[in-house]
């Protein structure tokens, strides 16, 4: 698959730098490969965001105003080694404790538990909230198996904003944790993306079928389905996450007079022409059931180069969601004005 790069085994660098420099002075390079805001407060409970590079734009297009504070950055697909979370670590800290946040791969948790080691020998208070949103990945009762897909953008948003108001680490620990429980997500997959080191495919599909609950990377999901419409799609995977939130104890089934939160994702090659095809069942079908969608999100946020494929996330909205929500923020990959996009 063709790519404009230059070395393939630096594409992640130079990503990384091209990055800093679209955000034009606000954002600074660090260490080995981080991305760090240049106007963190002093005393501010810091909130540290990574992953994988080659999804973007997320995770290290979420740094800016009222969202990360910054951004560990790996390689390709691959998770940032821990020198790097350190690194991102010492950079954003500035005394009053740093909230890491960020996709449930077992990669990613365990880097990211060694930079949190590095990090406290030099008694920087860290804490860990695991984005698990895909309930396609494991049960309602083993949660903590789940993969963090696309839900990790509207999550990153509220824990974001609740970073600016929260005086200690376990207001901002406990904040995250909520988005977290009240956020759905899953996706399906056409076709593969590829990685840039070797211009393959990530995986296989037949023309003719769906990955039904595909990971961000390609993962496996619950089925292969035929190909379909996309209203007959939307339908089935709206199902899915309708039936989650009635499986797990932790959370309310979801009931007439609830609002949500709607994120509408293209995992890169969809175009916003089917995302909106899809948008527009998806809202018939909220509706059918009494329930109000508080905001829609809607464009390729939670990428995988050229992947064919798309995913639902809903983010159950409460009074405390809703303020988090209706704070206006800012970055290169993502911005939204004060209150909802519809008024």
């Amino acid at each position: 698959m063709k790519k404009l790069i230059n070395d393939p085994l630096k594409v992640a660098d130079e990503l990384v730098e091209g990055l800093v420099d679209a955000y034009n002075g606000e954002c600074k390079f660090v260490g080995s490969r981080s991305i760090v805001k240049n106007d963190i407060p002093d005393n501010k409970v810091a909130l540290l965001v990574g992953g994988g590079s080659g999804h973007e734009p997320i995770y290290h297009g979420l740094v800016g105003r009222n969202l990360a504070d910054g951004a560990a950055c790996g390689d390709i697909f691959a998770a940032p080694p821990p020198n790097i979370v350190f690194e991102a670590t010492e950079a954003v800290d500035k005394g009053n404790g740093v909230l890491y946040l960020y996709g449930n791969y077992a990669g990613d948790v365990m880097n990211f538990d060694l930079g949190a080691e590095l990090s406290e020998d030099e008694d920087i208070d860290v804490r860990t909230v695991l984005i698990w949103d895909d309930v396609c990945s494991a049960p309602p009762t083993e949660k903590d198996k789940r993969r963090g897909i696309a839900g990790l953008v509207p999550i990153v948003k509220l824990a974001g904003a609740a970073s600016q108001t929260a005086s200690t680490l376990d207001e901002l620990e406990a904040a995250a944790k909520k988005a977290v429980l009240c956020t759905r997500s899953v996706g399906v997959s056409m076709s593969p993306g590829s990685i840039p080191a070797t211009g393959k495919p990530t995986f296989d599909i037949d023309e003719d079928k769906i990955g039904l609950g595909m990971g961000i990377h390609g993962e496996p999901g619950v089925a292969e389905i035929p190909m379909t419409t996309a209203d007959e799609l939307t339908v089935q995977m709206l199902d899915l996450i309708v039936a989650d939130f009635e499986k797990d104890e932790e959370v309310e089934t979801l009931k007439e007079g609830d609002e949500i939160l709607l994120f509408v994702n293209s995992l890169g090659a969809t175009t916003m022409m089917e995302l909106l095809i899809a948008l527009r069942k998806a809202k018939a079908y909220w509706t059918e059931k009494g329930i109000k969608i508080y905001d829609v999100m809607v464009g390729p946020l939670v990428t995988c180069q050229e992947m064919s494929g798309i995913s639902f996330s809903v983010t159950r909205m409460d009074d405390e969601l809703k303020g988090y929500w209706e704070m206006p923020c800012q970055s290169v990959c993502f911005s939204k004005m004060e209150g909802r996009y519809g008024g």
